[in-house]
């Protein structure tokens, strides 16, 4: 079943309202906080499919899937 319009545009101005009654300062901080959140998955899922790595090895594996990414979208 897929979503109506209707229902699509009412969770777009939902979120546009959201973000009007954010802080200047949560605002700021929005972009950090997703990272953690995105950092804690990733992390959670590298330990999943490493469990006898250390925090070390984890921490490793972290930083060569973020230099993967950087290089796959064209930067360095």
């Amino acid at each position: 079943m897929e979503p109506s319009q209707e229902l699509i545009d009412q969770l777009f101005v939902d979120k546009v309202m959201r973000a009007r009654r954010m802080t200047p300062e949560s605002k700021l901080l929005a972009p950090a906080r997703l990272f953690e959140y995105a950092r804690s998955i990733t992390m959670a899922g590298i330990r999943n499919e490493n469990p006898g790595a250390s925090e070390e090895r984890v921490q490793e594996i972290f930083r060569e899937r973020l230099k993967l990414k950087r290089r796959l979208e064209g930067r360095t």
